[in-house]
């Protein structure tokens, strides 16, 4: 038997932009998926605190610093500048990985500052 489970969490981001003429995904800050461990073209759920809506895409990396966390594409008809999200990627792991995991979680500011991390 082998668990989904959570690896990683981008906490609390802020979406900063809405790109609805790109083909799909979400931009966010290469400074920000370094801390959390998250790849590019990985696939993420997100979950909009403020709307209650949830999707899934894939990640692409936005400038170094930049804060940037875009909706792209269709996924910019799931949020509205300013809406507070949570980003979560999986990963599949047997009972003996499974047991003691714990996501790295990366807590955001308003701005997309990070202001800790940790995990669960």
């Amino acid at each position: 038997m082998q668990y989904t489970l959570c690896r990683a969490k981008l906490s609390r981001a802020t979406i900063t932009a809405l790109n609805p003429s790109y083909e799909g995904s979400i931009a966010i800050d290469e400074e920000l998926l370094e801390a959390a461990g998250i790849l590019p073209y990985e696939k993420i759920l997100v979950g909009n605190i403020t709307s209650g809506k949830r999707f899934e895409t894939y990640v692409i990396s936005a400038p170094r610093g930049s804060k940037t966390v875009s909706l792209q594409g269709g996924t910019a008809h799931h949020g509205m500048v300013g809406d507070r999200i949570i980003g979560m990627v999986f990963a599949i792991m047997s009972p003996e990985e499974a047991r003691g995991h714990k996501p790295r979680v990366v807590k955001l500011d308003e701005t997309n500052a990070i202001v800790g991390i940790g995990s669960v």
